[in-house]
């Protein structure tokens, strides 16, 4: 892909990271993300345009509010760097392909997902079904523009595998999963299964396993007891994103070795175990 059109995905994504902030902000509260315009929450007073600028404007603004000089948490600035990067990211690893919007899409929502989880221990439906919906409709258009009609139902299966899944962890131990981790699965399955059912697999194991890390090193430091809640929701978005744009090395190195034949070696050599 042409550096030009990378450098305009990247200024997309820091559009979108400034949606996100909004998102995330207002749909834990049941705020609509379209009105009213953005204000101070503490001075009321509308944030004007010059002073929403994604990154930059918090950095002019000395992170503070203009009007009474609240501080701006830096989670703003943040989250908008990070989408402008994820996003220039997914553009150099899909490229020109019609399976780019998909991504974007959906890594968008796992972005509003897991600042979401990280905030207040909560995947809203508001955004998770729209992310699905969305990523859904753009995996279809690119099913109907490439003919690859069987991935398309590749992505259906690991949805809906992925989403029974966690429903029988939930309904088997509630305390282990709340039903939006479940709602969660199915987005991922979705995501990800176009790709390949291992890149479903990759991200729940990349994902609970540092879900564990963290847990265990809190517990270690006693910030943290085994009934303290954690969200996983955010392990999970941070195993899928990841999956996205580095998981395809180790896939294939999985399949190498699950596959002899995708070893390169001779099929004599194959038939006699060599």
């Amino acid at each position: 892909m042409p550096p030009t059109l990378v450098l305009i995905i990247g200024l997309l994504g820091l559009a979108v990271g400034s949606f996100l902030n909004v998102a995330a902000s207002r749909v834990p509260a049941g705020r609509s993300v379209v009105r009213p315009r953005s204000a101070c929450p503490r001075c009321a007073a509308p944030i004007a345009a010059r002073d929403n600028i994604p990154v930059l404007s918090w950095f002019l603004l000395g992170r503070r509010c203009r009007s009474c000089r609240l501080p701006i948490p830096a989670r703003y600035p943040l989250l908008e760097a990070l989408t402008a990067i994820l996003f220039a990211a997914e553009a150099l690893r899909f490229g020109r392909s019609e399976t780019l919007p998909a991504e974007l899409v959906f890594t968008a929502g796992l972005l509003a997902l897991a600042t979401c989880d990280a905030e207040h221990l909560l995947l809203p439906r508001r955004l998770i079904y729209p992310t699905l919906g969305l990523t859904a409709a753009c995996l279809l258009a690119a099913a109907t523009a490439t003919g690859q009609w069987q991935r398309l139902g590749t992505t259906a299966v690991c949805g809906a595998g992925a989403f029974a899944a966690f429903f029988a962890l939930h309904w088997v131990r509630p305390a282990w999963l709340g039903f939006g981790d479940v709602r969660l699965a199915g987005l991922l399955g979705t995501g990800l299964g176009w790709l390949g059912p291992w890149y479903l697999v990759l991200a729940l194991v990349a994902g609970s396993a540092v879900g564990l890390l963290v847990g265990v090193a809190l517990m270690a430091s006693g910030r943290a007891t085994r009934h303290t809640r954690l969200p996983f929701g955010l392990f999970l978005a941070a195993g899928a994103i990841a999956a996205l744009l580095v998981g395809a090395p180790v896939v294939h190195w999985y399949e190498s070795l699950s596959d002899p034949y995708a070893t390169g070696a001779p099929l004599t050599a194959v038939r006699h175990g060599s």
